[in-house]
């Protein structure tokens, strides 16, 4: 059985590899013939410390790790792992661009530990350059450009032939053992690699102000994407069944992939939005927190998305078809005596596995919310 399995998902990948010069790269990406999708660099930041012993490494002849590219239909090729080794170079140089196309502004090493004369140098000096006087930086002379230039790294593609679902799964393999992103920031990035418009709309969704509120978004959970995650937990639990096979993240991320390559954005996010903006009206930021003795208690919880934000959100129609007022009622009531019923006891059980809870939450939610 498992050899059989190990055959079969061997065919569906197909790779190749190179060495290239990081100017034969540079000049990929000039021509557009290797993508970097530029919200990709929003999401992953690296500062000017790591981007400086980046450009340390090549001067010294150090080499650096592979990327890996998908070969798309056109021949072309997008990269999947390499985004920040890239982005550091092509910044430097001044050739890395903003999402709207213009010229980002190029990067100021600092010192590093072999090279602390690198303190103020860039690629050529430039008036775009802020924070520092024209006179003030220091630019690499031909021959240290060309040493960057010549610099090799591995090429590592992903052929045309390979299953596309391969693309999203080596993205976050490859990822996942970093320190740069969370969970979620990797799956926002496969979302944007499926269907950036429906990753923008949830987005949006995600930052409206009643949604963060009900959810008790900090300003560092929202710099994680906390918001975001929850959003794409409350989608995929609303719109994808789950037969509890699948560990939980990746049940996740197998739903919010189908539910951005059916693309519907304005769906999904009217579902979102009309959800929430239904509960804030009933109870405001306590909407989805433990009802108990007469008061809102506790934090927001997984249990409060799944059993009640869900739950509405699968009978959001029968609920709005009950009128204005006799809708909002309903929910108060519904949400409130939510928490008593004897099932809302085996939600929470200690060393309960996920697997199991959003089988039991999700279940009691759809039916416990039916007008």
């Amino acid at each position: 059985m498992l050899a059989n399995e190990i055959e079969s998902a061997q065919r569906l990948v197909r790779t190749d590899a190179y060495q290239m010069s990081i100017g034969e790269i540079v000049s990929m990406y000039e021509n557009q013939e290797i993508a970097i999708d530029p919200e990709f660099q929003r999401l992953f930041r690296w500062d000017i410390s790591q981007k400086s012993k980046l450009i340390e490494s090549l001067l010294l002849g150090i080499p650096l790790p592979s990327i890996f590219v998908f070969e798309k239909e056109d021949g072309t090729w997008e990269l999947v792992d390499g985004l920040q080794r890239l982005s550091t170079v092509l910044e430097f140089m001044g050739k890395l661009r903003e999402p709207d196309g213009t010229f980002k502004v190029p990067s100021i090493l600092e010192a590093t530990k072999y090279l602390p004369s690198l303190h103020n140098v860039v690629w050529e000096r430039s008036e775009n350059i802020t924070g520092i006087e024209l006179d003030e930086q220091v630019p690499l002379d031909k021959t240290q450009q060309l040493a960057i230039r010549r610099g090799r790294l591995g090429v590592e593609i992903l052929k045309r032939p390979s299953d596309e679902r391969t693309k999203y799964d080596l993205f976050q393999r490859l990822n996942a053992g970093g320190t740069q992103a969370n969970a979620q920031e990797l799956r926002n990035c496969i979302i944007l690699m499926v269907n950036a418009s429906y990753y923008r709309a949830i987005r949006s969704a995600a930052d409206d102000p009643h949604f963060k509120a009900m959810l008790s978004i900090s300003e560092e959970q929202e710099e994680r994407q906390r918001h975001v995650e929850m959003a794409v937990r409350f989608l995929v639990h609303a719109k994808v069944p789950y037969d509890g096979l699948l560990d939980v993240e990746e049940y996740i991320d197998e739903g919010i992939v189908s539910l951005a390559k059916e693309g519907s954005n304005d769906e999904d996010v009217r579902l979102v939005k009309s959800t929430f903006s239904l509960l804030h009206e009933v109870a405001g930021g306590n909407a989805l927190r433990r009802f108990q003795n007469g008061n809102y208690i506790g934090k927001v919880g997984l249990v409060g998305l799944e059993g009640i934000a869900v739950g509405v959100a699968k009978n959001l129609g029968a609920i709005e078809a009950l009128g204005f007022q006799d809708a909002r009622d309903f929910v108060a009531e519904k949400m409130r005596e939510f928490w008593v019923q004897p099932q809302a006891a085996n939600f929470t059980s200690p060393g309960l596995r996920g697997t199991v809870r959003i089988q039991r939450t999700v279940k009691f939610g759809e039916a416990w919310f039916r007008p």
